[in-house]
């Protein structure tokens, strides 16, 4: 997190912890008890994240019906094309399918990921026509496809079976595929509505192969489930824990693909500690930037590959691509800082943030929105030319705006303006021409300024309370480690106290070390990243901070990671 003050100035508060009976998880550690109640569990069944507690597949409509066209194709050796997404949703899940599907004799199947620069995202029409050329019989969609109308309808024609899995919201027409698996389809009963597109597929090939082959074990390939669903930074619900702490569970013992490991390993991160925060920001950052800045083939065949020596190779291009990636962003960054400062000095920057830049790059303008939209602390759509001369987009929101439903409203009250759109509540893409570029930054600035009547929301860092001096320890930052998967909507433990600074000096890539005293003689050392300031003339502060875990000449120390600190 980002935590320049100039832009906006979070408050501390803590989570407010409900009354319930003394009984309620009186099983667990009156620490942890705070921490879940606060996070809405209310049974010791939540704790229980065994497999057997996933939610049964079979409430999902058209499962039935996809299994039993997959299943014919395999059975027929058709060729079968998965067509996947250029993310490390979409790249897990399209390495999950060709895993699954020969597994269970399947002859002839391929994955087919479309080039962002080129063909653009989803099932369009350029890539079935790709696909069509290999002799496809039918195509498997992975987390993408559900807003693919043309892409199904040319397929269609060409005489090709379509089956949908995706998790994306739909619009208001479906494609006309033989088959749809989507737990946000309207009128959907199925309770995972959270489900990333890996999770979709995943529950998908479980039903398949308790047809074709019940034996074969899902339960060996959730390293690339949980590795997906963090990735996608969707909710972690109760099934999503389970399925991510499965696959922590798989990655700890070094059961996992060896492109995981290899990927871990590039980024310094222990297989045996790995947590989602090590998924969540060391390796799907490497994963997506093949995605990002070529094509996601090279990080699929880094999932696929069965060589540790050629995975960790593959692995050691993608962390060369992620560097680049960085340095890219950065200079975007920059010109997007001047961009606001001039804006500034004109009024007020708009509650709805629309940026473009001829020369961004488009595989990054995801992140430089993320950026931005922490900076500012509002809804930030970035925008970058193609190389066909239309205009691509990433927006990134704040939990005040669903962003895809301003899409919507946008689309309904001006159409024509976007040629496509689609995602989240918290993240989408679009697409419009070039000379329509003003028209809708305005109107998307004044969507955005009427969905929040004109007011900003207050930003809140929530925090679990206070921690004593004596649970500030190595053992409690291990016990919080482990204490579940933490990640979207569930996130990991958050503390706050006023401490005073005993000591401060700027280390590595501009971070602040500090020194800091808590009611005892005790030091601890805690850590701002990104911040290469001293602060001056400051004795004492006040910030809110994770309990990390530290080692040094073989000890183990408890550390500091601050991401809020005030004056006091």
């Amino acid at each position: 997190m980002n935590l320049n003050p100039n832009h906006f100035i979070p408050h501390i508060v803590q989570r407010s912890i409900p009354l319930v009976a003394n009984s309620v998880l009186s099983e667990v550690s009156p620490l942890l008890r705070r921490i879940y109640l606060a996070r809405g569990i209310r049974s010791t069944q939540e704790l229980n994240l065994n497999l057997t507690n996933l939610l049964p597949p079979y409430n999902l409509s058209g499962i039935t019906a996809a299994v039993e066209l997959l299943g014919q194709a395999i059975i027929n050796h058709d060729r079968i094309a998965i067509a996947g997404d250029f993310d490390a949703d979409g790249a897990t899940a399209s390495a999950l399918c060709l895993l699954v599907l020969k597994s269970l004799g399947a002859v002839n199947v391929k994955i087919f990921i479309p080039d962002r620069f080129i063909m653009g995202y989803g099932l369009t029409p350029a890539l079935v026509e790709t696909i069509s050329s290999w002799k496809a019989k039918l195509i498997l969609t992975v987390d993408a496809g559900i807003s693919s109308i043309a892409g199904v309808t040319r397929a269609r024609e060409l005489g090709m079976q379509v089956i949908i899995t995706d998790h994306h919201l739909p619009g208001d027409i479906l494609p006309n595929a033989n088959a749809i698996v989507n737990p946000n389809l309207h009128n959907e009963i199925f309770a995972g509505k959270n489900t990333a597109g890996v999770g979709v597929a995943f529950y998908f090939l479980a039903a398949l192969r308790r047809k074709l082959q019940p034996n074969f074990n899902m339960a060996a390939l959730l390293d690339l489930v949980a590795l997906g669903t963090v990735a996608d930074l969707v909710p972690l619900d109760y099934n999503n824990r389970i399925l991510v702490y499965q696959g922590l569970k798989l990655i700890r013992a070094k059961r996992c693909r060896h492109g995981i490991a290899a990927l871990l390993q590039v980024a310094k991160c222990s297989t045996e500690r790995v947590t989602t925060n090590d998924l969540a920001y060391q390796v799907a950052p490497r994963l997506n930037a093949a995605g990002r800045l070529e094509t996601m083939e090279l990080g699929v065949e880094c999932l696929l590959n069965d060589d540790p020596k050629q995975a960790l190779e593959q692995a050691q291009r993608l962390d060369s691509l992620n560097r680049e990636r960085r340095d890219i962003e950065q200079g975007m960054k920059t010109q997007a800082e001047l961009m606001l400062q001039e804006i500034a000095l004109t009024g007020d920057i708009p509650l709805g943030l629309c940026l473009y830049n001829s020369n961004w790059h488009q595989g990054v303008i995801g992140i430089l929105a993320s950026r931005i939209k922490e900076l500012y602390h509002r809804p930030v759509i970035a925008l970058a030319l193609g190389d066909d001369g239309i205009v691509k987009g990433s927006a990134r929101s704040i939990a005040a705006v669903h962003i895809r439903d301003v899409l919507v409203d946008i689309d309904r009250r001006y159409p024509g303006l976007l040629i496509r759109y689609g995602g989240h509540a918290m993240a989408a893409g679009l697409v419009l021409q070039l000379e329509k570029v003003t028209t809708f930054s305005n109107v998307f600035a004044e969507t955005v300024h009427a969905n929040l009547k004109g007011v900003l929301p207050q930003t809140q860092i929530l925090t679990d309370g206070v921690l004593h001096p004596e649970e500030i320890t190595a053992e409690t930052a291990i016990l919080l480690r482990y204490a579940m998967p933490w990640g979207q909507t569930f996130p990991a433990p958050i503390f706050d106290g006023e401490f005073k600074i005993r000591s401060q000096r700027i280390v590595g890539k501009g971070h602040l070390k500090l020194i800091l005293a808590y009611n005892t003689d005790r030091n601890l050392n805690a850590i701002v990243f990104r911040w290469n300031k001293p602060l001056l003339d400051k004795d004492h502060v006040r910030i809110a901070y994770h309990l990390e875990l530290s080692e040094f000449n073989g000890k183990q120390y408890p550390e500091l990671i601050v991401e809020h600190l005030e004056s006091i």
